[in-house]
C-alpha cells in the first residue's frame, strides 16, 4: 500500500468516517494547504513527510478534502525545524508541561492532526487555549449564577469578554465536519459564540 493511502487510512482511524460537504471543502481550502503543494514549495519529499507522519514524528493532516487531498497547516514543518528536526520534537514538545502525562497526551493530540482549533499550533498556544477555556467556563458560570446588575459588578462582564476576545484571536472558525468528528459543539461554539449570546457586552 502506498504511503498516501496509509496516511489517509490512519486519518480515518483517528477521526472516523464523516462526509465533507462543499462548505467544508471551501473552508479547508481557505485555511490549509495541500500537503504535496507545501512539500513542493518547501523542497520536501512528500514520501518522506508521509513516512514521518506514519512513524508519529510529524502530525497527520488536519483534514482530508472530499477529493482526497491531504490538507495541512502552512507551518507544518515549523516546530520540527525550530528544534533541529523531527527526531527532537517529541521531547521538546512534552517538556512544556510540568506533568509528563499531560504533555504526552497533548503530544498524541498534536500527532493526530486534531489541533485544527488554533491558527498556530505550538505548546504555548495549546497551553493558553486550555487556560482560556477553563477561565471562560468558570467566569460564565459565575455570571449565570450571579448576573451583572449594576456598575459595581460590570467589571466581571468586561473580564469575561476580555478572555473571550483572546480566545477568539487564537481560534479559526471551524467547520461542520469538526462537529461530527469531535462529537459535538467546538470550543468556539461553547466558549465564544454561546458566551457572547448569553452574556452580551453592555453598551
Amino acid at each position: 500500500m502506498d504511503l498516501k493511502r496509509q496516511v489517509a487510512d490512519r486519518f480515518r482511524e483517528v477521526n472516523g468516517e464523516h462526509p465533507m460537504t462543499i462548505a467544508d471543502d471551501a473552508y479547508v481550502s481557505r485555511q490549509f494547504v495541500v500537503l504535496d503543494d507545501l512539500c513542493a514549495a518547501r523542497g520536501r519529499d512528500p514520501r518522506q513527510v508521509r513516512r514521518l507522519m506514519l512513524e508519529r514524528r510529524l502530525p497527520l493532516p488536519g483534514y482530508l478534502r472530499s477529493d482526497g487531498a491531504q490538507m495541512v497547516p502552512a507551518d507544518l514543518f515549523a516546530l520540527a525545524d525550530q528544534v533541529g528536526g523531527p527526531e527532537r520534537l517529541a521531547d521538546w514538545f512534552v517538556a512544556h508541561w510540568a506533568d509528563p502525562a499531560v504533555g504526552a497526551a497533548e503530544w498524541d493530540a498534536y500527532l493526530n492532526g486534531q489541533y485544527v482549533c488554533l491558527h498556530s499550533v505550538t505548546p504555548g498556544t495549546i497551553v493558553r487555549k486550555t487556560e482560556l477555556v477553563a477561565a471562560i467556563s468558570a467566569a460564565a458560570a459565575e455570571l449565570d449564577a450571579n448576573p451583572v446588575r449594576d456598575e459595581d459588578t460590570d467589571d466581571r462582564l468586561a473580564g469575561l469578554h476580555a478572555l473571550v476576545d483572546e480566545l477568539d484571536a487564537l481560534e479559526p472558525a471551524f467547520t461542520g465536519y469538526d462537529r461530527l468528528r469531535f462529537g459535538g459543539p467546538t470550543s468556539r461554539d461553547r466558549c465564544i459564540d454561546a458566551v457572547r449570546v448569553r452574556h452580551p457586552r453592555r453598551r
